[in-house]
């Protein structure tokens, strides 16, 4: 998840009816656009407009029952951006770069692999991080990869491109959307110097 899409999801917070639209479908059952509006005291007209936004962010999702649309709260979308904000703020409390972490770093990159060929996923997440992390840096951070294309890039270190694909969503290296990934901002990565 690039910085801009978490500035697109509080952007799209910036409403106290978005807000409370939020809130509402939060704490009750999924509510249709008719219900938010009398809830609200708003048009129908109002919740659509304020829906798309919130949508366009990720934040909710729809499902039809019969002629009726009822609106749910993506939960995982708020934890993501939830998590990121706090990634970034404590970014800067953090100096996990010393001579000792350096030291490590080069040791298990060392053993792990064989000229530009990893010989093995490791298993321990402190050293599977730093493996992980050292392919991601490859990456032009500015550019969109298609999976075909990123499958391709992760072959020239490992056959198993489909798991180390997977890894990088999974510890916020990288961030997918319709089948398009962007490298994540390294301050939103996960801090292997941190593990034990």
């Amino acid at each position: 998840m690039q910085l801009n899409k978490l500035v697109h999801y509080y952007k799209s917070l910036s409403d106290h009816n978005r807000i409370r639209i939020v809130l509402l479908l939060s704490s009750r059952r999924p509510l249709s656009g008719k219900e938010l509006a009398k809830e609200l005291a708003v048009t129908p007209a109002t919740i659509t407009h304020h829906m798309s936004k919130l949508k366009d962010a990720g934040l909710i999702y729809e499902r039809r029952d019969k002629n009726t649309i009822y609106y749910h709260v993506h939960t995982r979308v708020v934890e993501q951006m939830e998590s990121a904000l706090m990634t970034f703020v404590k970014k800067g409390r953090e100096d996990v770069h010393t001579p000792e972490t350096l030291k490590y770093q080069e040791k298990v990159l060392k053993n792990f692999f064989d000229g530009n060929r990893l010989k093995t996923i490791p298993s321990q997440l402190k050293k599977k991080l730093i493996v992980l992390q050292y392919i991601v840096e490859q990456l032009d951070p500015h550019t969109s990869y298609a999976e075909t294309d990123l499958n391709k890039f992760i072959e020239t270190f490992h056959e198993d491109f489909a798991t180390i694909r997977r890894e990088f969503i999974m510890h916020n290296l990288m961030y997918r959307e319709k089948g398009i990934y962007e490298v994540n901002p390294q301050e939103m990565w996960e801090k292997w110097q941190t593990l034990s």
